[in-house]
């Protein structure tokens, strides 16, 4: 799945730069130039790394630090005409993992993002890979849980998170309306197995595209439903 990136820069040259060579390296990115609008994306979607300004309208570099840093745990890469050792030391205290000074190399950002990136997921890929599952633009994160549609949070009732991970955890496979009754309400759960439909039904209203022609939920006539990956 492709890494996202949010870039919160006031100076639209600026930010459109660092969008155009971190694009060329294969990342997803998404763009904010005030303080205010990029705390909103940084808190409600799921970015793998952001790069923030520290002089931004509405909340200041450092605020936004802070907040992100209280409610997520991101890479997060200051980029400033700053150049006081003091705003590093305080950029740093307050969680930023990256200092760097403008003007700056994109070709340096670049590789401090990847950099950064591969640390993060060395040491949380563990962890990731037992609580998240990410297939396309689908997250699913088994801790919180939570689902995000191409970063934006999607809500689900408690039975349809359960068989949501329980269909993402196991792709490729085919399960019968039976299999997943018994493996998500009980044997001994009143109701019958026509649920199984009335819930698949609403997941995929909820992650499809196109609920008609769905892309992870298949039905498998005659035998039941597979999540494709």
């Amino acid at each position: 799945m492709m890494q996202r990136i949010l870039i919160i820069e006031d100076e639209v040259a600026i930010a459109e730069l660092q969008k155009d060579y971190l694009e060329l390296h294969g990342f997803s990115v998404d763009m904010s130039h005030s303080g205010g609008e990029g705390l909103d994306l940084a808190l409600e979607r799921a970015y793998d790394l952001i790069i923030l300004d520290l002089q931004l309208p509405e909340i200041d570099g450092f605020e936004l630090c802070r907040q992100i840093r209280r409610a997520k745990d991101v890479p997060i890469l200051i980029v400033s005409a700053k150049k006081e050792e003091i705003d590093k030391i305080r950029g740093f205290g307050l969680g930023a993992d990256d200092f760097i000074t403008k003007p700056f190399s994109p070709n340096e950002l670049v590789a401090r993002s990847k950099a950064h990136l591969a640390r993060y997921e060395r040491f949380l890929g563990k962890n990731k890979a037992l609580e998240e599952i990410r297939i396309r633009e689908l997250t699913i994160d088994k801790a919180s849980r939570r689902v995000y549609v191409h970063g934006k949070e999607v809500i689900f009732t408690a039975k349809e998170f359960d068989l949501l991970v329980y269909l993402a955890a196991n792709p490729n496979r085919v399960f019968s309306k039976d299999d997943l009754f018994e493996r998500i309400w009980g044997l001994e759960s009143a109701g019958d197995i026509a649920t199984v439909t009335v819930h698949i039904r609403r997941i995929r209203e909820k992650i499809e595209a196109d609920p008609s022609n769905p892309q992870f939920i298949e039905t498998i006539w005659g035998a039941g439903y597979r999540f494709t990956v």
